[in-house]
């Protein structure tokens, strides 16, 4: 499989879980990686080595997202190593729990630069350059739950949906220069994350899902395959949303 052969592409928070299956699927289809990951030195290396174990090349770094300098530094210095970027995905993102009551201001910002300000900065450092080549992809991570809304989840469901209204406007603004810009609204999927919560949460979930299970990471990333390949071409400002049918829309 070639799809996205001699391509450059970059994914944050690409270390593990649907950050980590969309470096495996894209490499696999043809293109050169650069991820960054946070706190997560051993998936960062097992990933990166299934990069390489597929002969691509990758450019691999430890930061935060929410601090655009070092951002903006990862994103230059991917493109320093491997090229131009083709495909953007802003994966990277953080979920803080709680009712509003108990909420501070301080974890609004957080949830909102991890998500929101994280994708606005990655958008802005590659989209010059891939409108300039006439060509390009952007993919953002937005939630089911930005559809539905959820109880004690407030920051990140806001975060989720100005994302999507976000990737709307961008697409946009990026259509008639070639580079196509969508997100993916992703349902429960089983990950370390999801795992933490417990039997008795999952048992509960897959229990109101259609499906009747948790989707796979490797499911999301056949999604964002499918929008960075020649498949995607057209799909403008799009919302994909694999969710077990959790939300239909």
């Amino acid at each position: 499989m070639s799809a996205l052969e001699g391509q450059v592409a970059i994914v944050t928070g690409g270390s593990k879980g649907i950050g980590g299956a969309i470096v495996r699927a894209f490499a696999e289809a043809g293109a050169d990686i650069a991820f960054c990951h946070l706190g997560d030195a051993a998936g960062a290396a097992e990933t990166a080595a299934a990069v390489q174990a597929r002969g691509r090349r990758v450019h691999a770094e430890e930061l935060d997202v929410a601090d655009s300098a070092r951002l903006r530094a990862f994103i230059a210095a991917s493109e320093a190593a491997l090229g131009p970027t083709d495909i953007l995905v802003t994966n990277a993102g953080i979920n803080i729990r709680g009712p509003l009551a108990e909420l501070t201001e301080e974890i609004l910002a957080r949830v909102m630069a991890v998500h929101m300000t994280h994708t606005f900065v990655a958008c802005q450092a590659v989209l010059p350059g891939m409108m300039a080549r006439g060509r390009g992809r952007i993919i953002t991570l937005s939630s089911q739950l930005a559809f539905k809304g959820s109880p004690n989840l407030t920051p990140y469901t806001a975060a989720k949906g100005a994302i999507l209204s976000f990737t709307r406007s961008l697409a946009l603004e990026a259509a008639p220069h070639g580079v196509r810009v969508n997100s993916i609204a992703p349902g429960p999927v089983d990950t370390d994350l999801t795992r933490g919560r417990g039997p008795e949460w999952r048992r509960m979930i897959e229990a109101s899902l259609p499906s009747g299970r948790l989707g796979r990471p490797e499911e999301i990333a056949a999604t964002a395959l499918l929008l960075a390949g020649p498949g995607g071409d057209f799909y403008v400002g799009a919302c994909l949303s694999p969710n077990g049918g959790d939300v239909m829309h």
